[in-house]
């Protein structure tokens, strides 16, 4: 799966599990589809749910920092690779960062697209949850601070909401993201490690649901059976290096995958402007 799609899968799966606000449908609503009148197969809500609200009690601030953090938490498992999004995102740092783990991992879609590298991400990330300053207004949440300077930036440069001609605006970006991080979410910071585990975890999904899957097990590769080699839905499935596979999605950038990330997108994008109108006009009536 290509890089941007990762990252708004990413944003998609944080503002469905966070999310527990509603869009309004106005004019559209009741009408019928399929068919008119009594006699319609579907008829329009007067609101559509933009997530199932999981979380309990997350402010719109948290829906919004949580979505960019797991969208470039969704990149982190491709660091693995010198040709990935993520390596071109922020040199030289990021092009620093993948050749090590690259070397660490294996290669590419082994160590980091395993249960042993969700671990380790997600180990990463509840290490930087526990760097925090206490002061007299609240503690200051350092570490998710500083780790959301980092994914909010890998992840504007790789959803392209600024042109390539400006190279600091995803640093300048992930320091605004930083700061209302560590300043605006109080003592709680599990929800950065749940942001950041779940946005590895959509990356390894997705990439197995393409032709290349995936080794959950690395570095134990299990092999498929020979007596298993020709029935031809385990062959799909099951490569011989060990990798697992639902091929729905076809070859990386295949028009199947641009067709789930289209539709991918528009969720995660309704819910994070649904969050940014909500904080703007949080910030507004304190202003006022």
């Amino acid at each position: 799966m290509m890089g941007p799609h990762h990252a708004a899968c990413g944003a998609a799966a944080w503002v469905l599990i966070a999310a527990d606000g509603e869009l309004p449908l106005g004019p559209l609503a009741g009408v019928g589809l399929f068919g008119t009148g009594t006699g319609a197969l579907l008829t329009l809500p007067e609101a559509i749910p933009l997530g199932f609200g999981l979380l309990g009690g997350i402010t719109d601030l948290g829906v919004l920092a949580g979505a960019i953090v797991a969208a470039g938490a969704a990149l982190l498992p491709d660091a693995d690779h010198r040709q990935a999004s993520i390596a071109h995102s922020l040199p030289p740092v990021s092009e620093w960062l993948c050749r090590i783990l690259g070397r660490a991992a294996g290669g590419h879609r082994n160590g980091t697209h395993s249960l042993l590298g969700i671990a380790a991400f997600t180990l990463m990330a509840w290490l930087l949850s526990r760097l925090t300053l206490p002061t007299e207004s609240g503690a200051l949440q350092l570490g998710a601070g500083i780790g959301t300077v980092l994914l909010s930036a890998f992840a504007v440069k790789a959803l392209r909401f600024m042109p390539d001609r400006a190279r600091r605006a995803p640093w300048l970006v992930g320091i605004l993201c930083g700061a209302l991080v560590t300043v605006g979410l109080g003592a709680e910071s599990s929800w950065f490690v749940l942001a950041v585990a779940l946005g590895v975890v959509v990356h390894v999904a997705g990439d197995m649901l393409t032709d290349g899957g995936c080794n959950l097990l690395w570095p134990v590769r299990l092999r498929r059976p020979r007596e298993l080699s020709r029935t031809p839905l385990v062959r799909e499935m099951w490569s011989s290096g060990g990798r697992m596979k639902l091929p729905v999605l076809g070859p990386t950038g295949s028009r199947r995958e641009w067709a789930a990330a289209t539709l991918i997108s528009a969720v995660a994008v309704v819910g994070m402007l649904s969050a940014a109108w909500g904080v703007g006009v949080q910030l507004l009536g304190t202003a006022l």
